[in-house]
């Protein structure tokens, strides 16, 4: 009954958190030798508050979801559903795992109690989150949505199509927070290597930046859509 109640605390704590990100936006799809890019970091602009790639090619996932000190944009929405999520998770959340814990530590010997480790690791993911929840809005910078949608240059917020020199496929990647992501678009970051080098261009026009495996040059197909 304990482990069960600890296992709906843990997926209450990822469920907040969204869908788990697609092969690409992880970085798990296996890029061609010689072609490794980069992924998001994070990024400038906006007023302080307080694409997935084809197969056999994706952002490196040491840079994708990376914690820094540099601004997270958001916009008002997300920045207040992630306040209300804050404070649930401290106040309800926090309240309902210490009890889940009491309740499996009562059964005894904790060596070889499942209830207890099983509650214990909910304990953990949840306090992770709200570290990470703390972070953001520590540092957030609001944007809005609908400007950037409506934009006739990248930033933060934008949908951007982009095509690789010597390449035919054009891939599709969300430019701003991990926590804004639509869909199973891969997330690069305004402040990564590839955002830096979009943010502010416009379609038709093309740019370099340093990749791992490389300087790689880029054409904007589109912005937006």
């Amino acid at each position: 009954m304990v482990r069960a109640y600890s296992m709906m605390i843990t997926a209450a704590v990822w469920g907040r958190m969204g869908p788990p990100l697609s092969r690409a936006a992880t970085g798990l799809v296996n890029h061609r030798p010689g072609r490794a890019r980069d992924g998001p970091g994070t990024g400038r602009g906006g007023r302080r508050a307080g694409g997935r790639g084809r197969r056999g090619r994706a952002p490196r996932a040491d840079t994708l979801g990376a914690v820094s000190d540099e601004p997270t944009h958001l916009t008002q929405a997300t920045f207040e559903r992630l306040q209300a999520e804050l404070e649930d998770l401290t106040t309800r959340g926090r309240v309902e795992v210490a009890r889940a814990i009491e309740a499996a530590r009562a059964l005894g010997d904790l060596s070889e109690n499942g209830d207890y480790h099983a509650a214990k690791d909910a304990q953990g993911k949840m306090e992770s989150r709200i570290r990470r929840l703390q972070h953001t809005l520590s540092t957030a910078v609001l944007v809005d949505h609908e400007a950037a949608g409506n934009a006739e240059t990248v930033a933060a917020g934008t949908v951007v199509a982009i095509r690789y020199e010597g390449d035919d496929d054009v891939e599709r990647f969300f430019v701003g927070s991990i926590e804004e992501r639509q869909g199973d678009l891969a997330v690069v970051s305004p402040g990564s290597p590839l955002g830096q080098a979009l943010l502010g261009r416009a379609t038709g026009d093309t740019v370099q930046y340093e990749a791992p495996g490389g300087t790689l040059r880029v054409e904007i197909v589109q912005i937006g859509g």
